[in-house]
């Protein structure tokens, strides 16, 4: 049975379906929210929580090719909800346990440079790059013109560069010396 098939079991009301279908995109939810809280145990409740929100609606979801998207679209609502009653962005200080983050704080890189990018700038970077949906199923999901979705991806992208060649400048030197050999005299 297709993606799409499960979706249609889904909202036509049969539980079966709707537990596949949370079953099939369990991972993505659970990244999103890691994404977002950056805390796992929050994110396994955000994927509970989402979980529920998402059986509760599940018959409002218009088009069944995108059940993935629309999931997706509710965890980062969630978590913005979450986050926005925080009033701050709660830092996990055990990067060991996301596997697959290297000693050399790159996850932390790319987290501060994300978070100087506008909220929906960073929803948009998240849904194609970490989830990789197509510009076009982003459109439609979030009811904005391919187009403007188009320019700002690549406003956003554009802006992650500067921010990554700024903290690359930093590290050199006027003469493109790291400046850690210009302080032991190298």
């Amino acid at each position: 049975m297709t993606e799409r098939e499960v979706a249609q079991q889904a909202i036509n009301g049969e539980d079966e379906a709707f537990l596949q279908l949370i079953s099939l995109h369990k991972e993505a939810l659970y990244r999103t929210a890691l994404a977002y809280l950056k805390n796992e145990d929050e994110a396994l409740e955000a994927v509970q929580e989402v979980t529920f929100r998402a059986y509760e609606k599940i018959k409002t979801l218009r088009m069944p090719e995108y059940a993935k998207t629309w999931l997706v679209r509710i965890m980062m609502n969630h978590c913005h909800d979450l986050l926005q009653k925080k009033k701050r962005y709660v830092r996990d200080e055990t990067l060991n346990d996301l596997g697959g983050v290297s000693d050399d704080f790159t996850y932390l890189e790319v987290e501060e440079a994300l978070s100087h990018l506008s909220e929906k700038d960073r929803q948009l970077v998240h849904l194609k790059y970490l989830h990789d949906i197509k510009i076009k199923d982003i459109a439609d999901m979030t009811s904005t013109p391919e187009g403007t979705v188009k320019t700002r991806l690549y406003k956003a992208v554009k802006s992650l560069r500067a921010f990554f060649e700024g903290k690359e400048e930093k590290r050199l030197d006027g003469r493109g010396t790291k400046v850690e050999e210009v302080e032991r005299g190298n």
